[in-house]
């Protein structure tokens, strides 16, 4: 790095957007913790409050975002930016392994060591005769201790396809970027516009299985440990999908829009590896959650 290009440094204005999206997430919090407590009356303003940060979020991602590509598009940003850029992606994505890690291992420490000594191994009190004599210590639990019983979800039909479907997206975002770095905008459109369309039927998919879970199987998110999993993992996954599935979508705007070079293009690059990355965290949730 020069000096003259630490010297081209581009420091932007000042900016409302992180006093709305400070604001924002506060109006999520407060009308999300009044909503979910008063779910069963009904009463109260929290729904409203939740729309209204949900609305100033949007407004705000589409105004910071568009001030970012404005200045990008300008010429303003130097190498010491686009390094600026890539290490606060590259600590986003460290911070999601870290989130999923924390449930991963909230799912092995149930399956692994919770069942197990609920089942009496290492306990020779048998805690289990106690509190629920009927207990058996087998994954999945698909009996709670108040006697509901539900099935377990199988790793064939709809979530191997969509296992399909998210590898599959893999290779056609990668052939995307590919494209990008030859110059070949006729491909970059194909390619990218296949890994859109792959992430919107993971989507469907998914809310098709999560149907049929609900309806046909008795599986929801109160039917114990392993239903409170099994949601819990897919259910965040799904949102990171739907965000990388957005992400995708804004990057095929800008290249109609004819943005991006082959040697400036750090924003699609971004959500490349940000799709990479769901794809890897979908293959771990498959294995752990769907078939062992």
């Amino acid at each position: 790095m020069t000096t003259k290009e630490y010297e081209s440094y581009y420091v932007p204005a000042q900016s409302k957007w992180p006093i709305v999206g400070a604001v924002a997430l506060f109006l999520i919090a407060i009308g999300a913790g009044s909503y979910v407590g008063n779910l069963k009356t009904g009463d109260g303003y929290g729904g409203w409050i939740l729309l209204a940060g949900i609305a100033m979020v949007i407004y705000m991602v589409f105004g910071w975002f568009n001030n970012v590509i404005d200045e990008s598009m300008a010429g303003k940003y130097s190498a010491q930016m686009d390094n600026s850029f890539r290490q606060g992606m590259s600590w986003f994505i460290f911070s999601e392994v870290m989130f999923f890690a924390a449930f991963f291992g909230a799912l092995l420490y149930a399956r692994v060591l919770s069942v197990p000594w609920l089942g009496g191994e290492g306990n020779n009190l048998e805690t289990f005769q106690v509190l629920w004599p009927e207990f058996q210590a087998a994954w999945p639990l698909t009996v709670t201790p108040a006697g509901d019983t539900t099935e377990a979800m199988g790793w064939n039909g709809l979530p191997l396809y969509n296992t399909i479907l998210l590898l599959t997206s893999s290779f056609t975002a990668h052939f995307a970027h590919v494209a990008l770095e030859n110059g070949n905008r006729g491909k970059i459109k194909i390619w990218l516009g296949l890994t859109v369309l792959l992430g919107l039927a993971f989507l469907t998919l998914q809310v098709e299985e999560y149907i049929h879970a609900y309806s046909e199987m008795g599986l929801t998110i109160a039917s114990g440990i392993y239903g409170n999993t099994f949601y819990m993992l897919t259910g965040f996954h799904g949102l990171h999908v739907t965000l990388g599935t957005i992400m995708l979508i804004v990057m095929l705007c800008r290249v109609f829009k004819g943005h991006f070079t082959a040697d400036n293009h750090f924003a699609f690059q971004a959500a490349s590896w940000y799709w990479h990355f769901v794809d890897v965290v979908w293959v771990l949730l498959f294995v752990f959650v769907y078939i062992i």
